[in-house]
């Protein structure tokens, strides 16, 4: 991933980074400054550990992930695949970068502790970086096609209990996943696998509704990179998926949003077409 080469010569000095679901720590810890606020806007990044990616699919994920890093921002990265082999959702790494002082507040802070505030804020954005390549770059390394479930319903369930949970009004949700729940609840597979299953989105949300496996992103939007993908996409296969069964599939997962209190702005199938925002 191409913006990620600063990040591994940080790693390389050596550089302080939190720990998985650490806080970056915040530059206003000073009785001299103001309160610090709450974030603006907060990115969690949902990634399917049994959905591997190609290189330039990892790079989009990269490429939209990196403007988020920007001051009053705070993100969260998670990785889930199947709760039946052991493949728990797991949070990997949290941060929030601080807002920077408007210009009426800086005209009250002395010189000194201004230049230590600003020390610290590019300091900050460097970690946030380094963090987050790290986390993505584990979460991909950690991917396999050879896991035989894959709970994508359950698991972005859990997730919507930690989005809905962020005091921030401004929610983004990026889930790089292949969409393809393969649980006892439902399989969206056919052909032992090898295929995409052409699926009765109604049926199936029918299903989902009676599990009770419905989720509540408190009006969070979300995005989708990875879509439909199949093992055998890996080995250069010309499997063939059709119009109408991924149309199938993204009216299952739009309905599904709906009815969680959320917003599917693009479904990528699997790349997106557009940056989030």
């Amino acid at each position: 991933m191409k913006w990620l080469l600063p990040v591994v010569q940080l790693l390389l000095a050596g550089a302080a980074v939190a720990g998985p679901g650490d806080a970056l720590r915040s530059c206003y810890d000073s009785k001299n400054l103001p309160a610090a606020g709450k974030p603006a806007t907060e990115l969690f990044v949902a990634i399917d550990q049994t959905t591997p990616l190609d290189t330039s699919l990892k790079q989009l994920v990269a490429d939209n992930v990196k403007p988020f890093l920007a001051p009053g921002n705070a993100f969260s990265v998670v990785t889930f695949s199947a709760y039946t082999q052991g493949r728990y959702t797991e949070v990997i790494a949290s941060g929030a970068l601080d807002k920077l002082l408007q210009p009426g507040q800086r005209d009250d802070i002395s010189k000194p502790m201004l230049s230590k505030f600003d020390q610290c804020t590019t300091r900050q954005a460097q970690q946030a970086a380094q963090l987050m390549g790290k986390a993505l770059r584990s979460a991909f390394d950690n991917t396999s096609s050879d896991i035989a479930k894959s709970d994508v319903v359950a698991s972005i369930k859990a997730i919507s209990a930690m989005v809905q949970q962020s005091p921030t009004q401004n929610k983004v949700v990026l889930i790089v996943s292949d969409m393809l729940e393969n649980s006892s609840v439902a399989n969206f597979y056919a052909d032992q696998g090898r295929a995409v299953r052409k699926i009765d989105s109604i049926k199936e949300m029918r299903t989902i509704e009676e599990n009770q496996m419905l989720a509540d992103f408190g009006g969070a939007r979300v995005y989708v990179i990875g879509a439909g993908l199949l093992a055998a996409d890996g080995q250069k296969s010309k499997t063939y998926r059709d119009p109408k069964t991924m149309q199938a599939l993204a009216g299952f997962w739009a309905s599904y949003m709906q009815k969680s209190k959320a917003q599917l702005v693009e479904f990528g199938q699997p790349a997106l077409l557009n940056r989030i925002h």
